[in-house]
């Protein structure tokens, strides 16, 4: 086969724990009963003039940055793909095991990680790799009321999870449908859209969530594998018909039926009006590089410290809070030592001809994703929350005054935290790989 033709490629595999798995997302002891249905490994495999890179869709809840690191390590000396040409993204169902480890939500499941999850990913990676044959894609998008910004503002001004309708959220879902080019069969359908995966609420079932819904009608109808990558999430949340942001077993069905029909729209529009055009794969690397925060004051922590009485029992954003000040505390305990004041994060930007995949290692803020569609060359500039990486939520800084649990879990996330204009420095820098990219390319000429 020619070296220059776009080649892709797919597989999906079941990366269902066992019932009895503890479940990430909530409290750190919610135990699985039963399995509705069950969590997938997809990956998406690329090549072109000598390069691949495998997109990878985890239905898992957050991916925690070294687990990623680890994981991307493995794929890569057992394919031989770089890692920085994988991007593993976690759907983020609040329904699947803890491989998160994030402090307050508890340890990440070793024992699913390496007894299931690397096994699993290491198949599907290879499976994907030798499915690779000539490809061409097409896109389609569709309005979809699935997600609603979920910083609900109550008449005292303050903010909770629940469903703020005049709120900032990105309504649009994409559809990329890649297919041989010679027979056309389908290779793969990559459906994404940006809203949190709780519609089920603190339950104990094992689900992929609403998008599990979405995919399996996706899959069916189309007789093609089928695989879900979720967008700016971090200020949205599942439009329920309860008017909160989780809900029950039930209610993941319901918002899956509304966003499988939406689904099946962007199909439909694929099927009838959409070109199919030969692919056109690059990557661009680079690092998205923040600043950290200085310590706050040793007085002002040591005061904060007292606040909680006892933190062994804390859990969520409680526990982080303390575990914030307590790291605090013992940097000026050990004397201060240098710290590094910038967050550096390995990036690499893949585009598929008029797409362009955007990863970023945060639950990040709707308004982000707008503006980097609005200034993008590309046609669909599809931004990936939870992306090789959990470094928890990316609010805007316009969002920062308000307060909230998102900007708590911003505020408190480390000694460092990163800085409050973190979002428009994020907005520069990949905006400069996404003009690499589109150089990289051709499209540019």
């Amino acid at each position: 086969m020619n070296d220059v033709q776009f080649m892709a490629g797919a597989s999906i595999q079941d990366v269902t724990p066992p019932v009895g798995t503890l479940l990430y997302g909530y409290v750190p002891d919610s135990v699985s009963t039963s399995v509705h249905d069950r969590l997938e490994a997809g990956t998406v495999a690329f090549r072109q003039d000598g390069r691949t890179a495998l997109l990878i869709s985890l239905t898992v809840g957050d991916l925690g940055t070294e687990l990623a690191d680890e994981l991307r390590a493995v794929l890569g000396r057992e394919t031989g793909v770089d890692a920085d040409c994988i991007l593993i993204n976690a759907t983020h169902t609040h329904s699947a095991p803890n491989v998160s480890g994030m402090e307050g939500w508890g340890d990440i499941d070793r024992p699913y990680v390496d007894g299931i999850l690397i096994p699993a990913l290491t198949r599907s990676a290879r499976e994907a790799l030798g499915d690779l044959q000539p490809a061409e894609i097409a896109v389609a998008t569709v309005r979809s009321e699935v997600g609603i910004n979920r910083r609900q503002q109550l008449p005292n001004g303050v903010i909770v999870l629940g469903q703020n309708p005049w709120g900032c959220f990105d309504p649009t879902m994409t559809l990329a449908a890649l297919r041989n080019s010679d027979t056309k069969r389908g290779i793969v359908n990559i459906i994404h859209y940006g809203c949190h995966g709780t519609a089920a609420g603190n339950n104990r079932e094992i689900t992929r969530d609403w998008s599990g819904v979405m995919i399996d009608a996706l899959t069916e109808a189309s007789g093609t594998p089928s695989v879900f990558v979720n967008g700016a999430i971090g200020d949205v949340g599942p439009r329920l018909s309860n008017g909160f942001t989780t809900g029950d077993i039930h209610l993941v069905e319901e918002l899956g039926a509304v966003a499988a029909g939406d689904a099946l729209r962007a199909y439909d529009l694929i099927k009838t009006q959409a070109e199919y055009k030969p692919g056109r794969f690059s990557a661009a690397r680079g690092k998205l590089e923040i600043p950290r925060k200085p310590l706050p004051t040793r007085t002002d922590a040591q005061e904060s410290i007292l606040r909680f009485q006892d933190p062994d029992n804390l859990i969520n954003v409680a526990r982080l809070e303390y575990a914030h000040f307590r790291a605090v505390l013992d940097e000026y305990e050990a004397g201060e030592p240098p710290y590094d004041p910038s967050f550096v994060f390995p990036m690499t930007v893949l585009s598929l001809g008029e797409i362009v995949f955007v990863p970023f290692p945060f639950e990040i803020f709707s308004e982000m994703c707008l503006r980097l569609k609005n200034y993008s060359p590309f046609p669909h500039t599809l931004s990936l929350s939870n992306t090789n990486g959990y470094c928890a939520y990316l609010p805007t800084q316009d969002q920062l005054v308000r307060g909230g649990y998102e900007v708590d879990c911003f505020k408190y996330n480390g000694a460092h935290p990163l800085a409050d204009n973190s979002d428009q420095i994020v907005i520069d820098e990949s905006m400069a790989l996404i003009a690499q990219a589109f150089q990289d390319s051709g499209r540019a000429n």
